[in-house]
């Protein structure tokens, strides 16, 4: 249903190009990546107090790409995550026609395509959570990618110290390898829910045409929209959320407090270090937000509808929620969420750490100030 090789080549055929560099400064961009993605495994550690152990043969802990790099990495991803809905939906087939589905599968890998060229240009890093398809997890441990070209065009675009931008952004991305590294249950964990995710799904041909439909109303009502409300925050559900069934409304309630923490911690764990190695971490951080609420009429439906402005959320009260469960029951009390899938906070909990604290952190476990 998605022809994947024909995403992967629409997508480098579309993406537009990184910013113009030196054959020199290209080398020194990637030493300097590497050498800082290293440095914030130490920083992540100390801070945290989760450590997670490093895999460098051949590159597997950090791999510095550029941006076709980053879709064919990603176009591997997304077919682990997809292909158990393509099954699901070839089962539930009547009928088969191999013209129709040879055209379907270019228009469906096409369309794939153009959204990894979009996504390409905007993702600094990421931790790789999902193996290319049809590789077991133990072959291929999750490796921190870093975007180099994107890197160095969000630098020079926000006009910050290269050196301290670099350190910053890989001190965000390394506390996600350390979150899943130090967590083994974790990475499961997530593949479980989105396997939920995907069981859930209606596929019945009249349910999904009324979802179908409700979608394009979203759709239409952000083109008519055009810019979004003042605090960045979209006005209605993305896309995705207009497909869904009641049942995986609740999964996706799950998957986004778990998001919520993983991107909130990053964020408080870039704000903890932050002062004591990057001189100019303040410049940054105010320079990178705004950056974050700034986007063009196009682009900022495409976000509404990908999605992107709850990721956005994500950032903001995850890290809320992990500064005001630190702050009641210290890092030591914190880290008990990494315990297990019980000690996860809710949705509800994200809004209200003190509740998380009452429920999953022991009295015993608490600072002395805090009993």
């Amino acid at each position: 249903m998605v022809d994947w090789d024909l995403a992967v080549t629409t997508g480098i055929r579309l993406v537009k190009p990184g910013p113009e560099v030196s054959a020199d400064e290209a080398r020194h961009a990637v030493a300097d990546l590497r050498t800082y993605a290293a440095q914030a495994h130490g920083h992540v550690a100390s801070f945290t107090g989760l450590d997670a152990p490093t895999d460098d043969r051949a590159g597997h802990s950090v791999v510095v790409i550029d941006r076709p790099g980053w879709i064919r990495a990603n176009a591997a991803g997304f077919r682990t995550v997809l292909e158990p809905l393509v099954d699901k939906l070839q089962e539930r087939r009547t009928t088969s026609s191999p013209i129709g589905d040879a055209v379907g599968s270019k228009v469906t890998g096409a369309q794939t395509g153009t959204l990894l060229a979009f996504l390409a240009t905007k993702v600094l890093g990421q931790y790789e959570l999902f193996p290319p398809y049809g590789v077991d997890v133990t072959d291929r441990p999750g490796r921190l990618l870093l975007v180099a070209p994107n890197i160095v065009s969000a630098e020079r675009e926000m006009g910050v110290d290269p050196r301290d931008f670099r350190l910053w952004v890989c001190l965000h991305e390394e506390t996600h390898r350390v979150q899943f590294g130090a967590t083994p249950w974790l990475r499961d964990h997530m593949m479980g829910e989105l396997r939920a995710f995907v069981d859930a799904t209606d596929v019945d041909p009249a349910a999904l045409a009324a979802r179908v439909k409700a979608a394009a109303a979203v759709a239409y009502s952000a083109m008519r929209e055009g810019v979004d409300p003042p605090d960045g925050e979209s006005s209605g559900p993305s896309l995705v959320e207009a497909v869904q069934t009641p049942a995986q409304r609740e999964i996706l309630d799950r998957i986004t407090a778990l998001m919520s923490l993983l991107e909130g911690h990053a964020d408080y764990v870039m704000d903890g270090v932050g002062p004591s190695v990057i001189p100019s971490v303040a410049a940054i951080r105010a320079r990178f937000q705004a950056r974050r609420k700034q986007s063009g009429r196009v682009e900022q439906v495409v976000r509404r509808l990908l999605g992107i402005d709850a990721k956005l959320r994500q950032y903001r009260d995850g890290e809320r929620f992990v500064r005001g469960a630190v702050d009641r029951a210290g890092m030591h009390g914190f880290n008990q969420v990494w315990a297990g899938p019980a000690n996860l906070p809710t949705k509800a909990e994200i809004a209200d750490p003190a509740a998380w604290v009452e429920r999953v952190v022991t009295p015993r476990e608490l600072p002395a100030a805090a009993n």
